[in-house]
């Protein structure tokens, strides 16, 4: 229990592990109302520019944040549909099937490139 007045000894002593721009009574992030002091909007509570000079603020911001507060969207990578077929000769190994899939890599009035594997030895090769 906190008697005689140590209530605000016991905030102050309670706030200096937290971020002191939020008011050590209600956590409202306090303004910078002038230059002699920073305000808690909500409370009044107000704390002496001294107090706060010299630190640093610093806040984490994730890629999601960033994206959205950039209004970008992320493209999703569709599955792609492999299709089979024996008109290619494996430049390593000899054999004649592969997988192939095809996709627009360049300007689009330029044509797509296609992407083989072979399925027996798994190499790879394009073709544009």
């Amino acid at each position: 229990m906190i008697v005689n007045g140590s209530l605000e000894k016991h905030f102050m002593a309670y706030s200096e592990g937290r971020d002191f721009m939020f008011c050590d009574l209600c956590g409202t992030m306090r303004t910078l109302s002038s230059t002699k002091h920073a305000q808690c909007p909500l409370c009044k509570r107000k704390i002496s520019a001294k107090e706060i000079s010299g630190r640093q603020i610093s806040y984490t911001a994730t890629a999601e944040d960033i994206r959205r507060e950039l209004g970008i969207s992320i493209i999703r990578e569709e599955k792609v549909q492999l299709q089979k077929t024996d008109a290619k000769t494996c430049e390593k190994c000899g054999h004649n099937e592969h997988t192939y899939y095809s996709r627009q890599m360049r300007s689009a009035d330029e044509g797509a490139t296609t992407f083989y594997v072979c399925t027996n030895c798994q190499h790879q090769f394009t073709e544009n």
